[in-house]
């Protein structure tokens, strides 16, 4: 039998599939608004995946089996992401019925002041997710308790968002406990605190912009009347019961923090401290959940186990306020599981059929001088982050692809590490089909193009990070680089 060679598809051929799934991404979000991650985003992905899967096997001669290995692999990638998705949403219900987040709200809309909200909230978010290492726990966490304050001060979703996703991705960025941290200096063989140090150049400026923009729009806050924050605290207290003690719960998740539990040990089990503290100091609401009357024991266990999985809708006598205590638990994040799923699918026929090497092979034209370099990086992180769905497999993509040209042109590993992480971790949960983006869209009940314009410190850095590459500012060369050009056509790309 006659053994066909994969041939490598043009850059034009592989923007096909691109094309197709942003037009029909255009189309579904027209006609289903919030609602097109429901499934009508599923269909897209899944669409585009089968043009890209078409065009490999009729035009690249790529065997159908090597593009479904590629997908399973990229799903068993993200199968540890998917788990901890769920632990989060397990963990949202258990903590809001338990009354947790109801007591950060009551405190924090009595400790917060409207004018440095948004201020406080980007930084409260950076300061956790820099202790955390995590954006997703900090968002799951202190990131839904600032939302209710925030809510309840009368700001705008996008604007509380922005912050909260501004603050967490800085530490997600930076902290030497965040995977994202360690897979970037890892993949391009940077050690990992140098790679932090040379971060900062470009992290602490866009970090600065961010906070003094959200300090502004904070101070120019038309703060709601005293009244509305009465209330709102008022229908807290007369709905849970609010004690000092439900902060145990964060403090014995911060406890396996800092002790550098494994991110899924230390949510399942700040998830049933929650269900535990609900069954103890919110039994009303429980068995109102369970469907039982005062004193069934069997309707308080069904209710506990209900606000780990289902929807609980509780009534406070606050419209917005019932609303905001509404939660879903893990059935609520089914449909961001399955649109990962999709995603990955994607990508994964996209890596597969040779295509993303095609389309960053573009870019090296672009690669003569410095600014040019990194501008490329960024774009080619930022494009596998649109085509992949996944920061990690981006990270690993845009470090391994780009090392040997940084290193033939004679820069240092740090300034790749640092590119890639401006480009790639920061911008993620941007777009709505990436696995950061779904999460915390789900998460915070809010949508992606809705917090989008507001992530100002996830907007900035990659911007910042060609800015310093146009002044040269500590731009370091390897002492032992050769003069000559480098031969770009003898580096391999993804695909050949």
């Amino acid at each position: 039998m006659k053994e066909y060679t994969p041939r490598r598809p043009s850059a034009l051929l592989s923007l096909v599939p691109v094309v197709v799934l942003a037009g029909l991404l255009f189309f579904t979000i027209r006609s289903f608004g919030s609602d097109a991650l429901n499934g009508g985003s599923q269909i897209v992905l899944l669409t585009a995946t089968a043009v890209c899967s078409l065009i490999a096997m009729l035009r690249c001669r790529v065997k159908w089996k090597t593009i479904e290995q590629s997908i399973v692999g990229n799903i068993t990638g993200v199968s540890t992401a998917l788990l901890i998705l769920l632990l989060i949403g397990a963990l949202a219900g258990s903590w809001m019925v338990s009354g947790v987040v109801p007591t950060l709200i009551y405190y924090g809309m009595k400790l917060i002041h409207p004018g440095v909200y948004l201020f406080s909230t980007c930084a409260i978010c950076a300061v956790v997710s820099v202790i955390t290492g995590s954006s997703w726990t900090t968002v799951a966490t202190i990131g839904i308790a600032l939302l209710g304050v925030g809510q309840a001060q009368g700001f705008d979703e996008g604007w509380i968002a922005g912050a909260i996703i501004s603050g967490s991705y800085f530490g997600d960025k930076v902290s030497p406990l965040s995977d994202t941290t360690v897979l970037a200096s890892s993949v391009t063989e940077t050690p990992l605190f140098t790679h932090i140090r040379y971060l900062m150049i470009t992290t602490v400026p866009s970090m600065t912009l961010a906070l003094l923009i959200f300090l502004a729009a904070g101070l120019m806050h038309d703060a709601p009347e005293a009244e509305r924050m009465t209330g709102y605290a008022a229908s807290l207290k007369d709905t849970f019961f609010i004690s000092p003690w439900l902060l145990l719960a964060p403090l014995a998740t911060g406890i396996l923090i800092a002790r550098r539990a494994p991110a899924l040990v230390t949510l399942f089990v700040a998830a049933m401290l929650g269900g535990v503290f609900a069954f103890f100091f919110q039994p009303g609401l429980l068995e109102g959940i369970g469907g039982g009357e005062a004193g069934d024991m069997a309707s308080r266990f069904k209710g506990m186990l209900i606000t780990f999985y289902g929807n609980t809708g509780i009534e406070t006598g606050n419209a917005g306020l019932d609303e905001l205590v509404s939660t879903r638990g893990m059935g609520g994040m089914m449909n961001t599981v399955w649109l990962i799923l999709c995603a990955m699918s994607f990508g994964g026929a996209m890596s597969a059929s040779g295509m993303l090497g095609s389309i960053i092979s573009v870019f090296f034209r672009f690669m003569k001088r410095t600014v040019g370099m990194v501008t490329s990086t960024v774009v080619s992180g930022l494009l596998f982050n649109i085509t992949t769905g996944d920061q990690y497999m981006s990270i690993m993509l845009t470090g391994s692809m780009f090392k040997d040209i940084y290193r033939k042109l004679g820069y240092e590993d740090r300034l790749l590490s640092r590119t890639t992480e401006d480009a790639v971790t920061v911008t993620s949960p941007l777009i709505p089909w990436n696995t950061c983006g779904m999460t915390q869209a789900t998460v915070l009940g809010i949508s992606t193009f809705t917090y989008l314009p507001y992530c100002f410190f996830n907007i900035l850095s990659p911007l910042m990070s060609v800015l310093v590459a146009a002044l040269g500012y500590k731009i370091y060369r390897r002492s032992e680089a050769g003069a000559c050009p480098p031969d770009l056509s003898m580096i391999p790309i993804d695909g050949d």
